[in-house]
């Protein structure tokens, strides 16, 4: 009986023991009461309570703000711990939308580990502080992101043609000058790519020049080129703040990225779909090659360095990226997200991508270039060849653009080569638009330097030739390239369907006859070698017509 009465008290004493430890650290100890406790407002010292903001369209509740109690509704400035500071300005409030949305987290916690994420099983993460500004991705598209050397051209522009004297953009511009010039007599203009601009914007500075005599818009504007104009307006469309986060599109916009990976439909089928990559589970992820934490970012950083170390098989090669590039990739893959949100409260970039098919890339030829060629084909269009992979070729050649018609070209692009790493970038398969695709077909001659095809200058006739002496010769001459049945091996391959379809026998004639300068293919109407004497235009006309029983054969 004893027994039981010592077990009962020591048991009811243990218990309440918990009981009271719990209740301490509960109403005592938590973090965020202590760090309430240390703020001092306007008022003096402030409530100590748990808050919270609750945005029911949504369905979020977020007590973030129960550690961060500058950000919640109706707090002024607060002396005390770090984390009392303020929101920086925005657009649009913060607490319009909780804090998750856009920073990621787990909204409902108040322990630091669990709020932020930092936990096992939960899969969204706090996004770092230091890309803090990828939460914008959650909803807004900026629009038509030249690639990056065209964003340095339009912003050179905006100096150029003296805007900063009235306009601020991104906290540059608008300040005094002497004599009264500028001083912020235009808007802001950060943020205009979401709130759209004026279509008659020129017309009306042009006729505030004309009216006046004197002051800011005599000396700060003047009339503007209109291709210089178009670049000012395409850059002023992707002015939705956070211009870091634009130029770090910008920068994938200059890589050819979209080659190998889809965003939004539009895009290569090599790699994976990297529309949403942003909101990536990190425990789903591979780290058995990853040095330091288990983070989305850290595998991010990594597989940019080593793709294939990272991701065994991989079929992206090392692009040699400076660890700049790399910091500001990772922070456009962390803005790859999407929120559910309803059609209300999705801003007008969104809502002109999703229901209008906007553009978040420019549409210039050198962006489209630098977006979805680059990668393969080189900066210049000159060819690459990375380990273990057949080389791609050069396509802003002189001699591959003096032979090639726009029709040719623009056919390529849109079929594609069947069997290869070369998609189809018709608008059903890779998701270009014919007006694109001609803004490419532009670009490859104004970076080659051959405006149009130059008339054939080869004797051999198209469309003669003896088929079995051009087996012979192909075997002889151009098969340790191209591959005994012309499937490629180090050249690309000629027993393609898209290719033999599309190119006439001149292209092929002049192309043996011509060679490609600055390749390993060479110009057959001269010696290669000692061994390997000139080809006659008839020779030339039967490897032809051997090439063409391969269509012969494909048609089957």
């Amino acid at each position: 009986m004893n027994k039981n009465k010592h077990l009962l008290l020591w048991s009811s004493l243990g218990v309440l023991a918990l009981l009271v430890t719990a209740a301490v650290q509960e109403n005592f100890l938590k973090s965020w009461r202590r760090i309430q406790a240390s703020a001092v407002g306007e008022q003096g010292p402030i409530d100590v309570q748990l808050r919270q903001i609750v945005v029911p369209d949504l369905k979020t509740t977020d007590r973030c703000v129960s550690c961060h109690v500058g950000m919640a509704p109706g707090m002024g400035e607060l002396r005390g711990d770090a984390v009392l500071a303020a929101h920086k300005p925005m657009v649009h409030d913060p607490n319009d939308f909780g804090c998750t949305a856009c920073h990621g987290g787990q909204g409902l916690a108040t322990e630091k580990d669990d709020a932020h994420g930092d936990i096992h099983f939960w899969p969204q993460p706090l996004i770092p502080k230091k890309y803090a500004t990828a939460g914008c991705g959650t909803c807004h598209s900026h629009l038509r992101v030249p690639d990056l050397a065209g964003m340095r051209e339009a912003e050179g522009l905006l100096e150029r043609y003296d805007c900063l004297a009235c306009h601020r953009i991104d906290g540059r511009g608008g300040t005094l000058r002497p004599g009264g010039a500028g001083g912020m007599e235009g808007p802001d203009l950060s943020h205009v790519g979401s709130s759209g601009i004026d279509p008659d914007w020129y017309a009306t500075h042009l006729a505030h020049y004309q009216q006046t005599e004197a002051g800011p818009w005599r000396q700060s504007f003047g009339p503007v080129e209109e291709p210089h104009r178009q670049a000012i307006e395409g850059f002023l469309k992707s002015r939705v703040g956070a211009p870091e986060l634009v130029e770090a599109k910008a920068l994938f916009h200059s890589l050819g990225c979209r080659g190998c990976h889809k965003i939004q439909g539009v895009g290569g089928d090599d790699g994976p779909d990297l529309t949403r990559f942003g909101e990536r589970d990190p425990h789903q992820l591979n780290f058995s090659q990853v040095p330091g934490e288990h983070t989305l970012v850290n595998w991010i950083v990594e597989h940019f360095r080593w793709p294939a170390r990272v991701v065994a098989g991989s079929k992206m090669p090392a692009l040699g990226l400076s660890e700049d590039e790399i910091d500001r990739l990772t922070l456009y893959m962390l803005s790859l997200r999407q929120s559910p949100f309803p059609d209300a409260y999705w801003p007008k970039d969104r809502i002109l991508v999703e229901r209008f098919g906007e553009r978040e890339f420019a549409t210039d030829g050198a962006t489209l270039y630098g977006a979805f060629c680059a990668a393969c084909h080189g900066p210049k269009g000159e060819g690459r060849r990375f380990p273990d992979t057949s080389p791609f070729p050069a396509i802003a050649g002189r001699d591959f653009l003096a032979v090639a018609s726009d029709e040719f070209i623009a056919e390529t692009i849109r079929r594609g080569r069947p069997g290869r790493r070369m998609p189809a970038w018709n608008e059903n398969e890779g998701g270009l638009r014919d007006a694109e695709i001609a803004n490419l077909v532009g670009h490859l001659r104004a970076i080659g330097g051959v405006a149009e095809p130059e008339a054939p200058l080869s004797e051999a006739r198209s469309g003669e030739g003896d088929a079995e002496l051009g087996g012979r010769l192909f075997a002889a001459r151009c098969a340790g390239c191209h591959g005994p049945a012309g499937e490629g091996v180090d050249a690309p391959a000629l027993n393609n369907k898209v290719l033999l379809s599309t190119a006439d026998d001149r292209y092929l004639l002049e192309t043996i006859r011509r060679g490609r300068r600055g390749t390993s293919m060479p110009g057959f109407s001269q010696p290669t070698s000692p061994a390997y004497p000139a080809l006659a235009p008839s020779d030339i006309e039967s490897i032809v017509a051997f090439i063409r029983t391969w269509e012969d054969l494909s048609s089957e």
